[in-house]
């Protein structure tokens, strides 16, 4: 039964043509007030009425009859039918005969179209696989994969193979958006293969499932069942198909809950294309409008876009449309100025009936990962994604305390801060879960067992949060990014692949920056990076880091700014490691008169210039002038900064160090020994310089004559620099050298070894500083 209730305002008895006595004017039938009317099974019902029965009149007379505020007129059976009058106009509800069933085969739904310039691919292979072994295979496959990478036409492939080769009898195709479009969907099927009753969706939904079950008793039906882009595992509740031997459901869905897949379930990953396929998809695309690139430009371009093919189809459509060439189309792409939306065709123009463009195609998925617990944290953390390397973000990254500020002041909502009225503390382990909310909607893949690429997400992905953001935040999050990583970066890199990973980091975000890592001075983490370089034997990366560093710098904060001062003392000390003394001596000659000019003489960075300058002279083979210099030095500092502080120490390092260079290995010695007392003192047992000053001292000590008293002090020295530094860091590695040198020397075996100094006292890039603070002790 269905009531045909028509909501209206009622209207006003001089609208509806009655005198002021309240009657009818001549010429016009009034009826009102009516009652509800009934129709029984092939009857028929008009609105009924009460009151004074009315004149006869009729369209004959040429009277017009008006009918108004009237009840239900309801059709409860078969073929009957109901008619409710309004104020001129009359509405009709039909309750339809039962339909018959439908005959076999049957589809219900419409199937995707096939796009352009389709691949095949290894994942279609694997859904006809999966069916392969009949009764003993696993009939349900859920495709899984990000938003863009074919996950439909995958299913669309598969679907219309199986319905055209005549191995389906009903094909069943829903879009399972939501709950009630997945029950929509079935109830479909139901009516047009069943007759079940349109009025009643669920019911005619449950009919259609419980006709799935297997029956022992009837004809098997081969049906497939395709639910596409399911957004949520919950809508699917109590609506799978069931396990039939005689049926197969395949399923995609951007989700990688663990509710979608299991024992009746198999998994199938719907990665990008690769490289190969996605060249082969952009030839084709091209080719077909007489377009034609060379293989290294579509390559080139494939690799761009991150081999995404939502993100091939829509820019081969703007290549065509547009009438760029291949390379000039990636300048476009590459420039930072323009959104992805600039890039791609606009939504009324997208190829292969695509409903969204690239940057819209994650929005959805986002708005839902926000929603997930720990609400509101998945967004500001994609965010946070979006300025690092796409192919690695270490976790300790994610969840540093600059990390956890930035998703304390950003969290989009959050019950607790509502009853509160305060914003909560974002933990460490709500970072963690706000990653797997991220990685369970496919937006990023997380990988906790893989500490120093935890996250990875794809550069397009990226692109569309940061194109999404205001400048004032864009910038406060590059800074954001930039914080994180200096607070994750240990000051001994004991782990090379993190540093490396880290180093990769500030790469990826320096160029997402602009200037924001420029704001009023240089943040320290390019800084960092460069010495980082450096201390891995990278030289020839450091250099080219720090001319960089120092050509960004003198345009954004000018040449006599501190930080660009503080840059080329960075780089100096590595045109020396590099092999050319006299260039970095050259180098710290110029620097120092700048930094006399511009800071003054007892400024900490011109004393540190003067220590380079000194070092860089006695490298270039003018040891004594080093000498003579570093002690002039050394008066200074003690008298400036006072006789602890570690600048102090470290010229005296240095002072000793050109003494034993220019002859006398005795002098070098006492002064070490006296040297290593005051930085256990001072400084503690496992600080680079104390652990400096203990190998300058052995080495002294051999160099003195006694080399059973060296080998055994590097002996020492060396299990105490795998405990602090670990086995591959530079100075371990440089220790062994040395040492199997001495015990060499022991033993009547002369070493032609050349041994490279321990980094630590000696100077080096990190005595000068912007802040005028100098390296951390």
């Amino acid at each position: 039964m269905r009531r045909n209730r028509k909501r209206r305002s009622t209207p006003d008895p001089d609208e509806a043509g009655l005198d002021a006595e309240g009657g009818a004017p001549t010429g016009q039938v009034v009826v009102t007030d009516t009652g509800d009317a009934h129709a029984a099974d092939g009857g028929t019902a008009l609105t009924g009425y009460r009151g004074p029965v009315a004149q006869p009149a009729g369209p004959a007379t040429g009277e017009v009859v008006q009918v108004y505020r009237t009840g239900d007129a309801i059709a409860s059976g078969v073929g009957s039918t109901a008619i409710s009058g309004y104020v001129s106009e009359l509405t009709v509800v039909q309750q339809a005969a039962p339909r018959g069933r439908a005959s076999w085969p049957h589809q219900v739904g419409v199937i995707p179209p096939r796009a352009q310039s389709f691949q095949l691919r290894s994942e279609g292979e694997q859904l006809r696989a999966a069916v392969a072994g009949g009764g003993t295979a696993v009939l349900c496959q859920v495709l899984i994969g990000t938003g863009g990478v074919g996950k439909t036409q995958l299913a669309a492939d598969y679907a219309r193979a199986a319905w055209e080769s005549g191995g389906v009898d009903v094909l069943v195709w829903i879009t399972v958006s939501t709950r009630s479009a997945a029950v929509s969907g079935y109830a479909q099927a139901g009516v047009e293969v069943l007759g079940a009753d349109p009025q009643d969706p669920e019911q005619a939904a449950k009919m259609f499932l419980a006709w799935l079950e297997p029956k022992p008793d009837t004809k098997p039906c081969r049906w497939l069942v395709v639910l596409d882009d399911v957004a949520d595992p919950a809508d699917l509740r109590g609506l799978w198909p069931p396990i039939n031997t005689s049926g197969r459901t395949l399923v995609t869905t951007r989700r990688r809950d663990a509710a979608l897949t299991g024992h009746d379930r198999r998994r199938v990953t719907v990665d990008l294309f690769t490289p190969d396929e996605a060249v082969t998809y952009l030839t084709a695309t091209l080719t077909a409008h007489h377009r034609h690139e060379t293989r290294g430009q579509l390559t080139a371009l494939a690799a761009d876009l991150g081999h995404l093919p939502l993100a091939l189809a829509q820019a081969g459509a703007y290549l065509i449309d547009s009438g760029l060439d291949c390379a000039a189309y990636r300048l476009l792409l590459a420039d930072r100025a323009r959104t992805l939306a600039d890039v791609l065709p606009e939504p009324d123009a997208l190829p292969d009936d695509h409903a969204t463009t690239v940057a819209a195609a994650w929005s959805l998925s986002i708005e839902r990962a926000d929603r997930l617990r720990p609400a509101g944290l998945a967004r500001p953390m994609l965010q946070l994604t979006a300025m690092l390397d796409p192919n690695g973000i270490p976790a300790p990254v994610l969840t540093a305390p600059p990390a956890l500020a930035y998703l304390t002041e950003h969290r989009t909502h959050s019950e607790d801060a509502s009853r509160s009225g305060r914003r909560q503390q974002v933990s460490v382990q709500d970072a963690a879960d706000a990653l797997r909310c991220l990685h369970r909607l496919n937006l990023i893949d997380h990988a906790p067992t893989t500490a120093h690429q935890a996250v990875r997400v794809h550069n397009l992905i990226q692109r569309a949060v940061r194109d999404s953001l205001p400048a004032d935040r864009h910038d406060q999050l590059a800074r954001t990014a930039a914080d994180a990583l200096t607070d994750a970066w240990p000051e001994v890199e004991r782990d090379t692949d993190l540093a490396g990973a880290l180093r990769a980091n500030t790469e990826a975000l320096t160029s997402q920056a602009k200037d924001a890592l420029w704001h009023l001075k240089v943040h320290p983490v390019l800084y960092r990076t460069g010495t980082s370089l450096g201390q891995s034997g990278q030289l020839t990366a450091a250099i080219t880091h720090f001319r960089r560093l120092v050509d960004a710098t003198r345009d954004r904060l000018g040449p006599d700014h501190p930080d660009t001062l503080t840059v080329r003392g960075m780089l100096a000390p590595y045109l020396g490691r590099a092999g050319d003394a006299v260039a970095a001596a050259d180098a710290f000659a110029d620097l120092l008169a700048d930094c006399l000019r511009v800071l003054g003489a007892d400024h900490r960075n011109t004393l540190a210039a003067r220590a380079m300058l000194a070092h860089w002279r006695g490298q270039s083979g003018d040891a004594v002038a080093a000498a003579d210099a570093l002690a002039d030095l050394l008066a200074d500092l003690e008298r400036v900064l006072g006789p602890d502080h570690p600048d102090t120490l470290s010229t005296r390092s240095n002072l000793a160090l050109w003494r034993g260079q220019s002859g006398d290995a005795v002098a070098a010695a006492d002064a070490f020994a006296d040297l290593l007392a005051d930085c256990l003192r001072v400084l503690g047992a496992d600080h680079r310089y104390t652990l400096s000053a203990r190998a300058e001292l052995a080495r002294w000590r051999g160099q003195s004559g006694d080399a059973v008293a060296a080998a055994d002090a590097f002996a020492d020295l060396l299990a105490d620099l795998e405990r602090v530094l670990g086995p591959d860091h530079p100075n371990t590695l440089v220790i062994r050298a040395v040492l199997a040198h001495w015990r060499g020397e022991t033993a009547g075996k002369t070493s032609n070894i050349v041994l490279p100094p321990v980094r630590g006292l000696v100077p080096d890039s990190a005595a000068l500083d912007g802040d005028g603070r100098g390296e951390k002790a």
